[in-house]
């Protein structure tokens, strides 16, 4: 699953990466090295301009896709949905049935974004510590937190979906009138050896966790992004895994446990996994 990620690239080096056209210059993307649901998260994705921002940017972006570098909710609010209760829950889309789940197969369809990331967090239990649970000694066990990301050092560009929610309760001019929301697509992890592994502890991606968020190469944005490609069968080929062997993965502080903690330290490799986690 992807449950927290680290995001601490700016829009300048977004924009070139992405081929990024259009971004607000007054909204800042400060670095955030502890992304939680809930929280202002930076999507790239492709869609028209309107009004004052397609004025602006004449004729030769009348009615094309424009990509855009937009701060968008983390945790998906479905058009339909009464309420935006229930948004922290939603982070995450199974690309399996994302196609076919009511809250997400509008958006798979035509709203599909990146999430780009320094990389995701993970947390394992150590063996120790499971048999522990299982003899009931300890009912909550600790867990020894992993960062996972490129072994390249380049973008973790996640696959996403977005969408927009109409809060009823508010007048048409109001500023919080309109909410746009985003998820991202996990698949299941891989079970190939990592790129860089640490040198006690998982081996793969699948030890330190069932799931992954879906790594998308550079080969595959255009296509992704094309707000004009509807073909459910030629967008799930896209969901297909990246190559392996592409991540490392490397134990970090049990600091990026708690939300209050943010800072470029918590990305600091351990040299083992902390001693209390027993891993």
């Amino acid at each position: 699953m992807c449950g927290r990620y680290a995001a601490s690239r700016g829009a300048e080096d977004l924009a070139k990466i992405f081929g990024i056209e259009k971004w607000d210059p007054e909204e800042v993307l400060t670095p955030d090295y502890n992304v939680a649901p809930t929280k202002e998260v930076p999507v790239v994705l492709d869609r028209p301009l309107k009004g004052a921002d397609a004025a602006a940017a004449g004729p030769s972006a009348a009615g094309r896709p424009v990509r855009q570098l937009r701060k968008l909710r983390w945790g998906l609010v479905p058009s339909w949905a009464k309420s935006p209760e229930g948004a922290a829950r939603m982070i995450n889309a199974r690309a399996e049935t994302v196609h076919e789940k009511p809250s997400y197969r509008r958006a798979f369809a035509s709203r599909r974004c990146i999430l780009p990331a320094d990389g995701y967090y993970e947390w394992v239990t150590g063996p120790q510590e499971r048999e522990l649970e299982v003899e009931g000694k300890r009912k909550r066990p600790r867990k020894q937190p992993y960062f996972v990301t490129p072994a390249d050092g380049s973008v973790l560009a996640m696959a996403g979906l977005y969408e927009f929610w109409r809060d009823r309760t508010l007048p048409d001019d109001h500023p919080q009138a309109w909410w746009v929301t985003c998820a991202v697509i996990t698949t299941e992890a891989e079970r190939t050896p990592l790129a860089v592994a640490p040198a006690e502890g998982p081996r793969s991606l699948y030890d330190i966790h069932p799931r992954m968020p879906l790594m998308l190469t550079p080969d595959r944005w255009d296509a992704w992004l094309d707000p004009t490609r509807t073909d459910v069968d030629g967008l799930r080929a896209l969901l297909e895994p990246p190559p392996p062997g592409l991540m490392r993965a490397y134990p970090v502080s049990t600091a990026v446990s708690s939300v209050r903690n943010n800072g470029p330290e918590l990305l600091r490799e351990l040299p083992a996994p902390e001693e209390d986690t027993l891993f």
